[in-house]
C-alpha cells in the first residue's frame, strides 16, 4: 500500500520541482532567443507550421498546439494546486490566507492600473492583463538559489500569493481574452463537466478522466473560450479523495507537476520567447508606452500592490508568518515582478506583429531586472537563527 503524501511533504516537493523547473525554463528561454537571432527564418517556419485537428477549420500552428494544447496541462496542474490549497492548505484558514490573498489582489490591481494610465490614449490598452502575472517557477527558483537563509515564511507567502495570482490570471484570460463565443460548444463542455462530477462517485483511478478531459478540451476550444480553461475546469472538478480513500488530487499533481515544469513550460518558452533583439528594436521599446507600461506595472506596480495588500490585511487582523517583515515583503514584491510565462501568454493573446515583439522584450528585460533586484534583497535577509530574539 502506497504511503500517503502529507501536506508538508507535498509543499516541499512542489518547491523543489518549481526551483529546478525555473532553471530549465531559463535555459529554454536563452535557447529560444539565440535561435530566433541566429536563424530567424528557421524559428518562424518551425513554429508557424500547421497541424490539422479533426473537424472543420481547426488546423493549428505548432505554436498554437503548445499554447492551447500543452498549456492546458499546465493550467490543469494550477487548478489542482489551487484546489489543494483551498481544501488542505494555507487558503483554508481565513486569517492566515488573508495576507497573501490581499497581497495577490493588490499585486494584480496596481500593475493593471499603472499600465492603463501609461497607455491611455493609445491602442495598447487591451494589454492591461500582461503585468498582472507572477511567474511562480522563476520566482521560486530565485528564492531557492539566493534565499537559502530567508525565513520559511517568505516561501510560504510567495507560494500562496502566486497561486491566488494564477487564479486571477485564469479569470482574466477566460473573461477578457477569449474570442468567437459558441453557446452549443460551451453547453457541451458544461455537460462534460457534469459527467466528471458524477464520475467522482465511482472513478477510483485518474485514467477514468482521460477521455472526458480530451472531449472537454475540444469543446472549450470550439466554444471560443481559450482552450487552456479546460485544464482549469478539470482541475477544479478533480476530487481530493475518492470514496475508497484514494488521494486522486495528490496522485495527479505528483505525476503531472514534473511534466508541466520540465516539458510543457520549456516548450512554451521555446515557442514564445524567440525575440529578435536589435538596436532598433530596443530603441522602439524604450520609447513605446506599451513597454513602459509593462515595465512599470511589473516592478513598481507589483511592489506597491503587494505592499499595500499586506498593509491592509494586517491592519484588519491578518497574520504574517514569523520572520516576515517590511524587508521580506519588499523582496516578495520584487519576486512578484518576475512575470515571464503567463505575461508572455497574455501578450500573445492581446497582440501580434511588432507590438507583440515589443511586449515580449519588455517582459523579458523587466523580469530579469526584478529577478536581479530580488536576488540582491534576498542576500540582505538574515536567517531565522541570526534574527534577534
Amino acid at each position: 500500500m502506497a504511503r500517503p503524501i502529507l501536506p508538508f511533504r507535498r509543499v516541499g516537493e512542489f518547491l523543489r520541482t518549481e526551483s529546478a523547473g525555473g532553471v530549465v525554463l531559463m535555459l529554454a528561454t536563452v535557447t529560444a532567443i539565440a535561435w530566433a537571432n541566429l536563424a530567424p527564418s528557421s524559428y518562424t517556419t518551425t513554429w508557424t507550421q500547421h497541424l490539422s485537428l479533426p473537424g472543420p477549420d481547426h488546423a493549428l500552428s505548432l505554436s498554437a498546439w503548445v499554447n492551447e494544447g500543452l498549456m492546458a496541462i499546465f493550467f490543469f496542474v494550477v487548478g489542482l494546486e489551487i484546489k489543494r490549497e483551498v481544501v488542505d492548505g494555507e487558503l483554508r484558514d481565513p486569517r492566515t490566507a488573508s495576507v497573501p490573498v490581499a497581497a495577490a489582489i493588490g499585486g494584480m490591481v496596481f500593475p493593471a492600473l499603472i499600465f492603463l494610465i501609461v497607455t491611455a490614449g493609445t491602442d495598447f490598452g487591451k494589454g492591461w492583463g500582461i503585468p498582472m502575472a507572477t511567474d511562480i517557477a522563476f520566482a521560486i527558483g530565485i528564492l531557492r538559489i539566493f534565499g537559502t537563509r530567508a525565513p520559511s515564511g517568505v516561501g510560504l507567502t510567495l507560494l500562496t500569493l502566486a497561486i491566488v495570482d494564477d487564479l486571477g490570471a485564469i479569470a482574466v484570460i477566460a473573461i477578457f481574452y477569449s474570442h468567437g463565443f459558441s453557446l452549443p460548444a460551451l453547453l457541451g463542455a458544461i455537460g462534460v463537466g457534469g459527467v466528471a462530477i458524477v464520475m467522482r462517485r465511482f472513478a477510483d483511478h485518474p485514467a477514468w478522466y482521460i477521455l472526458p478531459a480530451v472531449i472537454l478540451w475540444l469543446l472549450v476550444l470550439r466554444s471560443g473560450l481559450h482552450a487552456t480553461i479546460a485544464g482549469v475546469m478539470l482541475g477544479f472538478l478533480t476530487p481530493v479523495r475518492t470514496r475508497s480513500g484514494r488521494d486522486v488530487l495528490a496522485s495527479l499533481e505528483h505525476a503531472l507537476h514534473p511534466w508541466s515544469s520540465f516539458v510543457v513550460l520549456p516548450l512554451f518558452a521555446l515557442a514564445n520567447a524567440g525575440i529578435v533583439i536589435s538596436g532598433d528594436r530596443i530603441a522602439d521599446a524604450a520609447r513605446s508606452p506599451l513597454a513602459i507600461g509593462i515595465g512599470l506595472g511589473l516592478v513598481v506596480g507589483k511592489v506597491a500592490g503587494i505592499g499595500a495588500g499586506v498593509f491592509i490585511a494586517t491592519r484588519l487582523g491578518g497574520r504574517l508568518p514569523p520572520g516576515v517583515g517590511p524587508r521580506e515583503v519588499l523582496t516578495i514584491g520584487l519576486l512578484g515582478g518576475i512575470g515571464f510565462t503567463v505575461s508572455l501568454f497574455v501578450a500573445a493573446l492581446a497582440f501580434n506583429g511588432t507590438p507583440l515583439d515589443i511586449a515580449k522584450l519588455a517582459i523579458l528585460v523587466t523580469s530579469i531586472a526584478a529577478a536581479i533586484a530580488a536576488a540582491g534583497m534576498l542576500r540582505t535577509i538574515p536567517s531565522e537563527t541570526d534574527a534577534p530574539a
